[in-house]
This record gives C-alpha cells, structure tokens and sequence, in this order.
C-alpha cells in the first residue's frame, strides 16, 4: 500500500487527492492519511494547492454534481480516517460516472453513502427542528449543537427561506456564525459577532408558545418514545416548548 499525507485542512485533502489521481496509475492501491507529528509518520507528504483543489471541486461538481454533493456531507462530517474512502471513491466515480451506484458494495463508496445519509438527515432535520428568535435590534438568532459541521448549507438553505431578515445561526458546539444581512452571507467564530439580548416582543411570544403548547397537549394521546423518534433529545435544548 502506497501511503499519502496532508495537513488535516479541507483544501489539503483535496490537494491530495487532485495529486494521487494525476500521479498514480492505481489510486487504488493507495492509503490517505493526515500527517502525524511524529518521527515514525511514513509517507508522501503533499503541500496544499489552492489552485489544484479549485480546478479538482470544480470539475468533479460539473461533471458529477450528487457525487460532489456526498463528498462534501462527509467532509462535513468531521469524522476522523475518511479520507482514503474519499480518495477511491472519487477515484471510482470518474471511472465509472453514473453507474458508480451498481459498485454500492465496494467498501469506499458504501461508508461514503452511509455518512453523507446521515449528514444529509440532520441538514433535513434541522430545516425543521431550527428555531429563530427576535433580538433586540430586530434581527434573529437561531443556536444549534448539531453532530456535524452544517452550519454552511443550512445557512444557504435560510437565505431563500428568510431571505429579507436579517439573522444569525450559531453553532455553540463550534462557536462557528453565520451572518445573512440581506444580500450576504458571512461566515466566522463567536468572536467576530456579538449577538445582543432577545426583545421583548420575543420575550412574550415565547411565553405564549409555552402556554399554548402545555395547553393543546392531550394527556391521553402522550407518546414520549414517538416524540423521541420524530425529534431526539439532543436537539431539545434549544425549543422553546422543551426549555
């Protein structure tokens, strides 16, 4: 097994990728790793190219747009040891294109499938489950602990649902922000945005919510495992029914 390694960053991983498939005659065979800080660490070690990691998402998103999009929700996924997965199935939808769906059984694009399933199921869920509360200046502020790193589609996915507010959503898991201010949507860490207080008109419509929702409960017809099923604990926090 030929081993590879880059720098853990996103545009790293591409670059490495980009490398492998112009260079080896078998990516295949070939084993992606972050590099470790250590003296034993073997392996090709490959620079991140800006340029070459353009040139690989922009070709690969043309010419193979729902491969492209499961690349990006494992990416998303944060999860550790992916990237040799990502390399052969890359590797394999630009051999085999649209029929790569008739290899489900090969193991790269089989633990590709499953983790963009799941990273798209909480981009889905979120759509729904995400709740925006009116601050003091009159924007929104929606907060979230999503398992994975969503913040960047489910931010585009607002800015057509809401798009003449103006709004935060934070990730307090990541202490990541996402800005729309009309016509731009910004990206960056709790320190460059300062939220303030919730208005009043806020602070009486949750208390309504909460009235309203303790009231049209039906005893008789409580469920908890359902409600669990439909909407996890994980994500209670944050509703204002729940809090």
């Amino acid at each position: 097994m030929i081993r590879y390694r880059y720098d853990g960053t996103t545009e790293g991983l591409i670059s490495a990728i980009d490398h492998i498939l112009r260079h080896e005659p078998d990516p295949q065979t070939v084993e992606l790793e972050v590099q470790e800080q250590t003296l034993f660490d073997e392996g090709l070690f490959i620079a991140a190219n800006s340029d070459r990691t353009d040139v690989l998402l922009r070709r690969f998103s043309s010419a193979f747009p729902e491969s492209a999009r499961q690349v990006m929700y494992v990416i998303l996924s944060e999860k550790e040891g992916m990237e040799t997965s990502l390399l052969h199935y890359i590797h394999m939808v630009s051999v085999y294109g649209s029929r790569i769906e008739a290899h489900r059984t090969h193991p790269a694009v089989h633990d590709v499938h499953v983790l963009a399933r799941k990273v798209s199921r909480e981009i889905h869920r979120m759509k729904g489950l995400l709740r925006f509360a009116m601050l003091e200046d009159g924007s929104y502020l929606a907060k979230m602990e999503p398992d994975f790193n969503i913040i960047q589609p489910l931010s585009r996915f607002f800015t057509q649902r809401l798009r003449t507010q103006q709004w935060f959503i934070y990730d307090v898991k990541r202490s990541l922000v996402s800005h729309w201010k009309g016509r731009k949507l910004d990206f960056g860490t709790l320190e460059s945005f300062r939220a303030p207080e919730l208005s009043d008109e806020e602070k009486d419509v949750q208390k309504l919510w909460k009235t309203f929702f303790r009231n049209v409960a039906i005893p008789e017809r409580k469920n908890p495992g359902l409600q669990r099923s439909f909407m996890p604990m994980k994500y209670w926090k944050y509703l204002v029914e729940k809090t």
